[in-house]
């Protein structure tokens, strides 16, 4: 007995299948063709529904996460930096460190990758259904500056500790007020063994006292996310200025 399409399409609406009405008429087809099974036909379309959402959680976290840019790993050119272990980064991308909530710190001169790099990580773990929220380090800060005038700081952290990896990108790049470098620190503090985070930065950790202005503040800062941290070095010449050199040397050519 036929069913009337548009009945078993309600239905579905109502349930919510989206992904079973799209299919369910050519997966019906197929599995009279294969004389497959009732089981066999609906572990079909269930697996294809399965599949459909965890596709569209995926987006929905990359699309919280509030990257700048998507970059992937696998676009990375690790070659250009030999130093740089490829397998150290890959391992990482598993997203063991988030479970535990360890820290990753990128630090080295500008140009060599570690947004990237942070980026890519980042979207790995929302591949993984983690959440994930990036931040550019001035920008947070003034996000936590007008969280306080408002009277909203806790919610803040509240909304924060919800995140199962945090990116703060750019550390170092622009000194904080006092106010600011006690912000960031009460950020970083709350995240401690909580809450994942990965920061790049171009400073060495003698230098950061640049950024914050307290050496007390620093190293009270540096103490917490350097425990059970992940530290990659990043060496080598900037990739920005290799490509300008490589287009003179072409203009130089013609």
């Amino acid at each position: 007995m036929s069913v009337e399409p548009t009945l078993l399409d309600g239905y579905l609406k109502q349930l919510r299948l989206t992904t079973f009405i799209r299919n369910h008429a050519q997966f019906a087809q197929d599995a009279a063709v294969a004389n497959e099974s009732y089981d066999q036909f609906l572990l079909a379309l269930s697996r294809e529904e399965v599949a459909q959402r965890d596709h569209n959680r995926q987006l929905q976290r990359v699309r919280a996460a509030q990257f700048p840019l998507l970059k992937e790993l696998i676009d990375f050119d690790f070659s250009a930096i030999p130093q740089l272990n490829q397998q150290r980064i890959l391992e990482l991308a598993r997203g063991q460190y988030i479970n535990q909530a360890e820290p990753i710190i990128l630090l080295g001169n500008p140009g060599l990758g570690k947004t990237h790099i942070a980026t890519g990580l980042g979207l790995a773990a929302c591949y993984q259904q983690h959440r994930v929220r990036f931040y550019n380090a001035a920008a947070l800060v003034n996000e936590l500056t007008l969280a306080q005038q408002a009277g909203q700081l806790p919610k803040f952290m509240a909304t924060a500790l919800k995140q199962q990896l945090i990116i703060i990108d750019e550390l170092g790049f622009i000194p904080f007020s006092a106010t600011g470098a006690q912000l960031i620190f009460q950020f970083c503090s709350t995240l401690y063994e909580r809450v994942a985070v990965i920061i790049t930065t171009n400073l060495n950790f003698a230098d950061w006292t640049q950024v914050f202005g307290s050496e007390k503040l620093t190293l009270a800062l540096l103490d917490r996310l350097t425990h059970r941290a992940h530290i990659i070095e990043f060496v080598g010449q900037s990739y920005r200025f290799r490509q300008r050199l490589q287009q003179h040397d072409r203009r130089g050519e013609n």
